[in-house]
Protein backbone atom coordinates (compact mmCIF):
# COMPACT_ATOMS: atom_id res chain seq x y z
CA UNK A 1 0.00 0.00 0.00
CA UNK A 2 1.18 3.47 -0.97
CA UNK A 3 0.48 6.06 1.69
CA UNK A 4 0.88 9.74 1.37
CA UNK A 5 1.62 11.51 4.54
CA UNK A 6 1.17 15.38 4.76
CA UNK A 7 0.29 18.44 7.41
CA UNK A 8 0.27 21.99 8.78
CA UNK A 9 -1.91 22.95 5.34
CA UNK A 10 -2.43 25.80 7.54
CA UNK A 11 -5.30 27.29 5.28
CA UNK A 12 -2.90 26.98 1.87
CA UNK A 13 -5.57 25.70 -0.86
CA UNK A 14 -3.25 26.52 -3.12
CA UNK A 15 -0.87 23.89 -2.26
CA UNK A 16 -2.85 21.49 -1.04
CA UNK A 17 -4.99 21.20 -4.27
CA UNK A 18 -1.22 20.62 -6.11
CA UNK A 19 -0.25 17.90 -3.71
CA UNK A 20 -3.86 16.08 -4.41
CA UNK A 21 -2.56 16.53 -8.44
CA UNK A 22 0.52 14.96 -7.84
CA UNK A 23 -0.45 12.21 -6.10
CA UNK A 24 -3.90 10.92 -6.59
CA UNK A 25 -3.12 8.60 -8.99
CA UNK A 26 -0.60 7.29 -7.13
CA UNK A 27 -1.50 7.25 -3.48
CA UNK A 28 -3.97 4.27 -1.41
CA UNK A 29 -4.31 5.92 1.72
CA UNK A 30 -4.20 10.11 2.53
CA UNK A 31 -3.25 10.62 5.88
CA UNK A 32 -3.68 14.60 6.99
CA UNK A 33 -1.58 14.68 10.38
CA UNK A 34 -3.39 18.56 11.41
CA UNK A 35 -3.43 21.30 11.53
CA UNK A 36 -5.52 22.23 8.12
CA UNK A 37 -6.61 25.23 9.61
CA UNK A 38 -5.46 28.74 10.82
CA UNK A 39 -2.86 31.23 8.85
CA UNK A 40 -3.18 30.73 5.22
CA UNK A 41 -7.19 32.47 4.12
CA UNK A 42 -8.98 29.20 3.18
CA UNK A 43 -9.40 27.20 6.30
CA UNK A 44 -12.94 26.45 5.59
CA UNK A 45 -11.80 25.40 1.95
CA UNK A 46 -9.41 23.52 2.42
CA UNK A 47 -11.12 21.14 5.27
CA UNK A 48 -14.16 20.78 2.88
CA UNK A 49 -11.52 19.65 -0.19
CA UNK A 50 -10.20 16.90 2.13
CA UNK A 51 -13.55 16.16 3.69
CA UNK A 52 -14.28 15.25 0.23
CA UNK A 53 -11.17 13.07 -0.17
CA UNK A 54 -12.38 9.12 0.08
CA UNK A 55 -9.09 7.54 0.81
CA UNK A 56 -7.87 9.92 3.78
CA UNK A 57 -7.74 9.89 7.45
CA UNK A 58 -7.74 13.34 9.41
CA UNK A 59 -5.73 14.19 12.25
CA UNK A 60 -6.19 16.72 14.75
CA UNK A 61 -2.99 19.57 15.11
CA UNK A 62 -2.72 21.93 17.96
CA UNK A 63 -4.85 24.67 15.61
CA UNK A 64 -7.69 22.09 14.94
CA UNK A 65 -7.35 21.86 18.78
CA UNK A 66 -7.72 25.50 19.03
CA UNK A 67 -10.18 26.29 17.39
CA UNK A 68 -12.28 23.50 19.06
CA UNK A 69 -11.94 25.65 22.03
CA UNK A 70 -12.40 28.61 20.83
CA UNK A 71 -9.34 30.76 22.00
CA UNK A 72 -5.26 30.54 21.59
CA UNK A 73 -3.64 31.17 24.83
CA UNK A 74 -0.03 31.83 23.27
CA UNK A 75 1.61 34.77 23.93
CA UNK A 76 3.27 35.14 20.03
CA UNK A 77 2.20 38.45 18.95
CA UNK A 78 2.16 37.17 15.44
CA UNK A 79 0.25 33.81 16.02
CA UNK A 80 -2.27 35.84 18.05
CA UNK A 81 -2.73 38.31 14.82
CA UNK A 82 -3.62 35.48 12.78
CA UNK A 83 -5.59 33.46 15.01
CA UNK A 84 -7.88 36.02 15.75
CA UNK A 85 -8.52 36.97 12.14
CA UNK A 86 -8.71 33.20 11.26
CA UNK A 87 -10.95 31.73 13.74
CA UNK A 88 -13.87 33.74 13.23
CA UNK A 89 -13.93 33.60 9.97
CA UNK A 90 -14.13 29.26 9.78
CA UNK A 91 -17.53 27.90 9.57
CA UNK A 92 -19.09 27.00 12.77
CA UNK A 93 -20.74 23.95 11.43
CA UNK A 94 -16.97 22.33 10.73
CA UNK A 95 -16.25 22.86 14.17
CA UNK A 96 -18.12 19.77 14.76
CA UNK A 97 -16.45 17.59 12.26
CA UNK A 98 -12.90 18.50 13.18
CA UNK A 99 -13.96 17.82 16.82
CA UNK A 100 -14.27 14.10 15.56
CA UNK A 101 -10.83 13.81 14.47
CA UNK A 102 -8.41 11.31 15.56
CA UNK A 103 -5.46 12.05 17.38
CA UNK A 104 -2.93 9.36 16.09
CA UNK A 105 -3.19 6.63 13.89
CA UNK A 106 -0.87 3.22 13.53
CA UNK A 107 -0.32 1.74 9.31
CA UNK A 108 2.51 -0.40 8.44
CA UNK A 109 5.27 0.20 11.07
CA UNK A 110 4.37 3.78 11.53
CA UNK A 111 2.82 5.99 14.34
CA UNK A 112 1.22 8.71 12.85
CA UNK A 113 0.51 11.94 14.89
CA UNK A 114 0.90 15.75 15.07
CA UNK A 115 3.79 15.85 17.36
CA UNK A 116 5.62 14.22 19.58
CA UNK A 117 5.43 14.89 23.83
CA UNK A 118 3.89 18.28 22.27
CA UNK A 119 7.07 19.72 21.21
CA UNK A 120 8.73 21.05 18.08
CA UNK A 121 11.00 18.98 17.14
CA UNK A 122 13.88 19.92 14.67
CA UNK A 123 16.41 18.13 12.98
CA UNK A 124 18.85 19.13 15.68
CA UNK A 125 16.07 19.35 19.06
CA UNK A 126 17.96 16.88 21.65
CA UNK A 127 15.61 13.98 22.01
CA UNK A 128 17.59 12.59 24.57
CA UNK A 129 14.53 12.48 26.87
CA UNK A 130 11.61 11.86 24.64
CA UNK A 131 10.42 8.70 25.23
CA UNK A 132 10.37 6.71 21.83
CA UNK A 133 9.17 3.24 21.41
CA UNK A 134 8.01 2.78 17.92
CA UNK A 135 8.44 4.54 14.65
CA UNK A 136 6.64 8.08 14.15
CA UNK A 137 5.79 10.10 11.40
CA UNK A 138 4.50 13.75 12.35
CA UNK A 139 4.89 17.59 11.65
CA UNK A 140 4.15 20.71 13.59
CA UNK A 141 7.92 21.79 13.42
CA UNK A 142 7.24 23.03 9.55
CA UNK A 143 10.36 21.19 8.62
CA UNK A 144 11.27 17.85 7.35
CA UNK A 145 13.96 15.75 8.51
CA UNK A 146 14.57 11.71 8.98
CA UNK A 147 15.91 11.10 12.46
CA UNK A 148 16.57 7.73 14.72
CA UNK A 149 16.56 6.70 18.31
CA UNK A 150 16.36 3.78 19.80
CA UNK A 151 16.87 1.66 16.44
CA UNK A 152 13.62 3.43 15.58
CA UNK A 153 13.34 6.42 12.71
CA UNK A 154 11.46 9.29 13.32
CA UNK A 155 10.34 11.27 10.35
CA UNK A 156 9.28 14.58 10.01
CA UNK A 157 6.64 15.84 7.10
CA UNK A 158 7.28 19.36 6.61
CA UNK A 159 4.88 21.24 5.90
CA UNK A 160 2.40 21.58 3.18
CA UNK A 161 1.39 24.83 3.39
CA UNK A 162 3.71 27.02 5.62
CA UNK A 163 7.19 26.14 5.23
CA UNK A 164 9.03 28.25 7.36
CA UNK A 165 12.88 28.38 5.82
CA UNK A 166 11.20 28.51 1.91
CA UNK A 167 7.54 29.62 2.39
CA UNK A 168 6.64 27.92 -1.22
CA UNK A 169 8.13 24.55 -0.89
CA UNK A 170 5.52 21.79 0.34
CA UNK A 171 6.63 18.93 2.19
CA UNK A 172 5.64 15.66 2.56
CA UNK A 173 6.23 12.07 2.83
CA UNK A 174 5.87 8.84 0.73
CA UNK A 175 5.33 5.39 2.95
CA UNK A 176 5.53 1.73 1.22
CA UNK A 177 4.51 0.07 3.45
CA UNK A 178 5.18 -3.47 1.27
CA UNK A 179 8.55 -2.33 0.96
CA UNK A 180 8.79 -0.60 4.11
CA UNK A 181 10.50 2.67 2.27
CA UNK A 182 9.75 6.13 3.10
CA UNK A 183 10.38 8.96 0.31
CA UNK A 184 10.85 12.20 1.18
CA UNK A 185 9.27 14.84 -1.35
CA UNK A 186 8.40 18.35 -1.85
CA UNK A 187 7.50 20.69 -4.58
CA UNK A 188 7.07 24.07 -5.51
CA UNK A 189 3.54 26.10 -5.03
CA UNK A 190 2.65 29.57 -6.12
CA UNK A 191 2.85 31.55 -2.74
CA UNK A 192 2.11 34.97 -4.56
CA UNK A 193 -1.89 33.51 -4.83
CA UNK A 194 -1.68 32.63 -0.95
CA UNK A 195 -0.57 36.45 -0.49
CA UNK A 196 -2.86 38.30 -2.60
CA UNK A 197 -6.13 36.48 -1.27
CA UNK A 198 -4.57 37.45 2.08
CA UNK A 199 -4.31 41.43 1.02
CA UNK A 200 -7.97 40.71 -0.36
CA UNK A 201 -9.21 39.95 2.45
CA UNK A 202 -7.50 42.43 4.23
CA UNK A 203 -5.32 40.13 6.83
CA UNK A 204 -3.86 42.54 9.56
CA UNK A 205 -0.52 43.87 8.36
CA UNK A 206 1.87 41.92 11.23
CA UNK A 207 0.61 38.54 9.35
CA UNK A 208 1.15 40.26 5.64
CA UNK A 209 5.00 41.11 6.97
CA UNK A 210 4.91 37.62 8.55
CA UNK A 211 4.41 35.86 4.68
CA UNK A 212 6.24 38.52 3.06
CA UNK A 213 9.58 38.58 5.41
CA UNK A 214 10.14 34.50 4.59
CA UNK A 215 12.55 33.37 2.09
CA UNK A 216 11.31 31.43 -1.31
CA UNK A 217 12.73 28.75 -3.15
Amino acid sequence: MIVTVFGDVHGNLVALEKLFQIEKDDTDLFISHGDIVNYGPWSNECVAFLNKIPNIKLLKGNHEEFFIAGEYEGKNEVAQAFFQFCYPKFDAELINNISNFDDHISVGDYTIRHTLGNQYIFADTNIENLEIETNYMFGHSHQQFKRDKNSYFLYNTGSIGQNRSLLNLSCYLKYDTDKNTVEMKSFVHDIGKVIQEMESQNYPQICLDYYKSKKLF
